[in-house]
C-alpha cells in the first residue's frame, strides 16, 4: 500500500518509521488501522535496505490506547478472530526479521501497552504512561498480552497490571523491565535516533537470527493466543462484556456482576 489513511510511513537512512496518525483519537486503532500497520511492518521488515523499524503515535498525548471504542465489538467484520486482526499484528511484530522499537510519548494503554511489550525495544519519554484496561472494559488479551507480559515483567506484576488496571509511569515501567530506557520528553527523538544508529552498525543477519532465537522460546504462546481469542470472541457476545462499553458510553461505573445475574435470570 503506497498510500495510507491512518499512518505516516517514512524510510530514511536505513530506518523505517511508522506513525499512527490518529491523535484526535489518542492513536486508537480502528479496523483499517490494524491492516495498515501490518502492511507497513511487513514492507519495512522485508526491505533489505532497512535495518530498524520505529513505531510511534502522532502527537504527544498517546502512543496508542488499543482498539477504538467507537467501533462496537459486535459490529467488527474484518479479518481476525474477534473481527480485527490483533493476532496478525502481533505476529507481524514478532515475525519481521528487523528490530522494532516502540517510541512512546503519552499513553500506552490497553492494546498500546501490549504492542510495547511485543516490540523488541521500547524507549519512552518521561510523560509516558503504561497500563491495561481490559477487565474494566469487558475485554482481555488472552495470549501475548498476558502470558508474554509475564515473561517480561514477572508473573506477580503482570497479574497486578491485568487484575487491577492501574497506570504506571515511565520510570515505574523501566523498573519492572517493561521498557528499555526513559529520557526527558524533548530528548526522545534524539535518543531513538542513537539507538537506531547503533543497530545499523550491527550485522542485520545476526540480529535476525537472534530475534528468531528469542522468539522460539515463546513461540508456543502463538497457539495459546489463537485459542484464547476464540474464547474472547464468545465472551464478547455476553451481556457482561457489553456492560463495559455501555458503561463507558453512558459515563457511569460498570456493574459486571449485575450483568451476569441478569443474563442468567
Amino acid at each position: 500500500m503506497s498510500q495510507y489513511e491512518d499512518l505516516i510511513y517514512e524510510e530514511k537512512a536505513g530506518v523505517a518509521t511508522i506513525t499512527v496518525n490518529r491523535p484526535d483519537r489518542l492513536n486508537a486503532y480502528r479496523m483499517g488501522t490494524y491492516q495498515e500497520v501490518i502492511d507497513a511492518l511487513l514492507a519495512a521488515g522485508w526491505n533489505p535496505d532497512i535495518g530498524a523499524i520505529v513505531l510511534q503515535g502522532a502527537g504527544t498525548r498517546a502512543f496508542g490506547i488499543g482498539g477504538d471504542n467507537a467501533d462496537k465489538k459486535d459490529e467488527r467484520q474484518g479479518r481476525g478472530t474477534i473481527g480485527v486482526p490483533v493476532e496478525l499484528l502481533h505476529a507481524a511484530l514478532r515475525d519481521v526479521p528487523k528490530p522494532v522499537i516502540a517510541k512512546v510519548r503519552g499513553y500506552a494503554i490497553g492494546g498500546g501497552n501490549v504492542i510495547c511489550t511485543l516490540c523488541d525495544l521500547t524507549i519512552a519519554a518521561e510523560n509516558a504512561v503504561f497500563g491495561q484496561v481490559g477487565p474494566k472494559m469487558g475485554s482481555v488479551d488472552p495470549g501475548f498480552g498476558t502470558a508474554y507480559l509475564a515473561r517480561v515483567v514477572g508473573e506477580k506484576k503482570a497479574r497486578e497490571m491485568w487484575y487491577l488496571c492501574r497506570r504506571y509511569s515511565a520510570h515505574e515501567a523501566l523498573a519492572m523491565g517493561l521498557i528499555n530506557a526513559v529520557v526527558p520528553d524533548d530528548e526522545l527523538d534524539a535518543e531513538v535516533d542513537r539507538w537506531c544508529a547503533e543497530l545499523l552498525e550491527r550485522s542485520p543477519t545476526a540480529i535476525a537470527i537472534a530475534k528468531a532465537s528469542f522468539n522460539a522460546d515463546s513461540e508456543a504462546l502463538r497457539g495459546v493466543s489463537r485459542l484464547g481469542f476464540n474464547a474472547v470472541s464468545l465472551y464478547y457476545d455476553t451481556d457482561e462484556a457489553r456492560e463495559g462499553g455501555n458503561a463507558m458510553r453512558e459515563k457511569r461505573p460498570p456493574d459486571f456482576f449485575a450483568a451476569r445475574r441478569n443474563a442468567k435470570s
